[in-house]
């Protein structure tokens, strides 16, 4: 399944997800991220420095964790392939900021960028285990 159920859409207005890339030994690196919701996938607004923008770079693959922190037998699991293009005027950003009522520009330093990941579904796995 690549599509989002209407059983779980409700997951990606949520505040926080978990992001897993591969690294540059193979072994996964997880991280937690603010994201949007994008049609049928998410995005991110990350730096072009961090370790995750990196390793999406080199390697387009990652899995992306929502969890319903209301009932944590409830989750949302999207597998995709990143892709990463430039946000040179913060413009996705903004928009980032705006649902976290945060300026993204003061947590860079001197130098960085921001560009835009977006993760298009490959596998969806929505999980109710709550009963």
């Amino acid at each position: 399944m690549t599509t989002i159920p209407a059983t779980h859409r409700d997951l990606l207005d949520a505040q926080f997800a978990t992001m897993a890339t591969v690294g540059s030994d193979g072994r996964p690196q997880l991280t937690e991220v603010w994201f949007l919701k994008d049609g049928d996938g998410v995005a991110f607004s990350l730096s072009d420095s961090r370790q995750k923008t990196k390793n999406l770079i080199r390697h387009p693959d990652c899995s992306v964790l929502i969890l319903d922190l209301k009932n944590p037998f409830r989750y949302l699991e999207i597998r995709g392939d990143a892709e990463i293009k430039p946000d040179n005027d913060y413009s996705f950003a903004t928009k980032v900021g705006a649902k976290y009522n945060s300026d993204l520009r003061q947590y860079d330093q001197p130098g960085e960028k921001r560009v835009v990941a977006r993760v298009r579904p490959v596998r969806v796995n929505a999980v109710d285990v709550s009963g």
